[in-house]
């Protein structure tokens, strides 16, 4: 013996967003800004493979070289700074892979 039960489905849309599922949320966390190249603005900022601390923050935890859409960078300063990160990879100046922000001691 099963009881037929009808729902009120009208307030169905206010559960719903009161647990964030509603997709046309106006309060984003995230909200993206234009990139913009920080070599093509500022010309003083030589890509060298000496320079550790500027591409330290060109590569990620792991070591891997991050991409234009990440850091900003345009495609002809992209290329510079990839064989600047090669060339102090090299000469171990930067890790092949990883452990470059953990303490050693």
């Amino acid at each position: 013996m099963t009881e037929n039960k009808s729902y009120d489905r009208s307030d169905r849309g206010d559960d719903r967003r009161e647990r964030g599922g509603n997709r046309g949320n106006n309060n984003r966390r995230f909200v993206s800004r234009p990139k913009f190249c920080q070599f093509c603005s500022d010309p003083k900022i030589a890509i060298d493979y000496k320079n550790v601390d500027l591409l330290s923050r060109l590569i990620n935890e792991t070591g891997k070289i991050r991409p234009r859409r990440q850091t900003g960078t345009c495609a002809k300063h992209q290329r510079e700074v990839a064989t600047a990160i090669k060339n102090a990879r090299h000469i171990a100046l930067l890790p092949f892979e990883g452990d470059f922000w953990a303490d050693n001691n």
